[in-house]
């Protein structure tokens, strides 16, 4: 059921939050900056208006959505410090203090579903306003990164053993009897599989791991022939085959049971030479605020630069007259009204004045890897425990969104500084004209 309006008007009978909270804090500010009319209106549509349970205001669970990945937190995080953090509660609407917790947890996955992509990509929208005329800039730096899925570094065995799992749990679900447990063989065959990196057990390690297969095979197969074909595990089964039957050069390999749609993408780099999720695109203008933010699967970086201009113009109004890119974007030199900007451009027709001008360009491009950077540690890109192709397109565009928001609040904290430490100077100033100036002029007097 559609929530409830509530009175913004009707606060406590002793104070309100407004009277109490710090009119210069970044967030009491940007609660001001922010047309939450906007969610309402969008959002309202998405509840039924006369059945069911009234649900939570909009403009909470909104709120709760931004401050999750401006502040870096969890849903369950996020909901513990808004009943602690007064800032919280005003700047999701509350008029005075509340002690108890906003909703459960499980109540943001249900909304995130609800508004969806194009809620999400609403809030990314209004984050680009909030910034003002650096969001109109007309040149635009486009960069591709890993955005990691939250599952474990995946191996074989691991992937063997998992079905094996989940085959018994199948099985003691449908009251299906199988003919062998294989309990005691697991145990041992676990522990021959545990020291392969040694040099005598490299070759038992690897017999286990052919055993451990044998086995998973044999239970799929059984409970195939003991469920009907309309079972609800259909689909289940048919994912334990693709594994089983997956070689080391098979194409659209299962890295993972509850994400089957994560990628493995090669990174290139020692530390860590791949990486387990998917590609996500980001586009920069050259004064600082992200105006694109899109996720794919595995592809090419040139065939990602439409699609991630395509939104600019979206999420802006116009397309970008520029944009600058790496050499993993070759082949692209004009994409509508966007000229294509890559170092391996440069012409010998070129005078050095147009070589000079592009190189600059180029530099001011190499800016956009510290906001990658800030994406991952700050605003939750590092891991994604969103769930789907989904939650991996809902999670970039709220950590871009998040990111804007928290560069007008770093922006309205300097101001405010630079006027103190203005502020301070001038009284320092006065001070010391004050202290000193009849001690100056009594020494003019007397020279002469």
């Amino acid at each position: 059921m559609a929530p409830k309006e509530k009175d913004q008007k009707q606060g406590s009978l002793f104070f309100s939050l407004r009277d109490t909270l710090n009119p210069k804090h970044p967030l009491y500010v940007l609660v001001n900056q922010i047309q939450w009319d906007i969610f309402e209106n969008a959002f309202k549509g998405l509840y039924c208006p006369d059945n069911g349970r009234p649900a939570k205001p909009i403009r909470l669970m909104v709120g709760l959505l931004m401050l999750k990945h401006i502040r870096n937190l969890s849903d369950e995080s996020v909901i513990e410090q808004w009943s602690e953090n007064i800032y919280f509660q005003y700047f999701t609407g509350e008029t005075s203090f509340a002690p108890g917790v906003p909703c459960e947890p499980s109540e943001l996955v249900h909304f995130r579903k609800r508004i969806g992509e194009s809620g999400v990509e609403l809030i990314l929208k209004e984050s680009i306003r909030v910034n003002g005329k650096d969001a109109l800039d007309p040149h635009v730096n486009v960069d591709t990164t890993v955005q990691e899925k939250n599952i474990t570094y995946p191996t074989d065995a691991k992937l063997h053993k998992k079905i094996i799992q989940k085959c018994k749990a199948i099985a003691q679900k449908e009251g299906i009897e199988l003919r062998q447990s294989y309990s005691r063989t697991l145990k041992k065959l676990s522990q021959q599989q545990r020291f392969r990196n040694h040099p005598k057990n490299k070759t038992k390690a690897l017999k286990a791991d052919r055993k451990m297969k044998t086995i998973a095979g044999r239970l799929v197969r059984e409970l195939e022939r003991k469920l009907t074909p309309q079972s609800k595990y259909q689909k289940d089964l048919e994912l334990f085959f693709q594994v089983l039957m997956q070689q080391k050069d098979s194409k659209k390999k299962i890295y993972s049971f509850h994400e089957p749609a994560v990628v493995c993408i090669s990174k290139g780099k020692e530390h860590k030479k791949y990486e387990f999720g998917n590609k996500v695109s980001i586009a920069k203008t050259d004064s600082g605020v992200i105006v694109g933010a899109l996720s794919f699967r595995d592809q090419y970086d040139g065939h990602t630069l439409a699609p991630t201009l395509q939104q600019v113009k979206r999420l802006v109004g116009q397309m970008p007259k520029r944009a600058k890119v790496d050499r993993g974007y070759r082949g692209n030199k004009q994409i509508g009204e966007t000229e294509i900007l890559i170092p391996s451009n440069y012409r010998i027709s070129m005078s050095y004045y147009q070589r000079k001008k592009l190189s600059d360009s180029h530099k001011k491009r190499a800016g956009i890897e510290p906001v990658i950077g800030h994406l991952k540690a700050d605003h939750r890109l590092s891991r994604n425990f969103y769930k789907g192709i989904v939650g991996d397109n809902i999670n970039i565009m709220l950590a871009a969104a998040a990111f804007n928001f928290k560069r007008m609040m770093n922006k309205w904290k300097k101001k405010f500084f630079h006027f103190f430490q203005t502020l301070f100077f001038q009284f320092q100033m006065q001070f010391f004209h004050f202290l000193f100036y009849p001690l100056f002029s009594k020494k003019l007097k007397m020279t002469f």
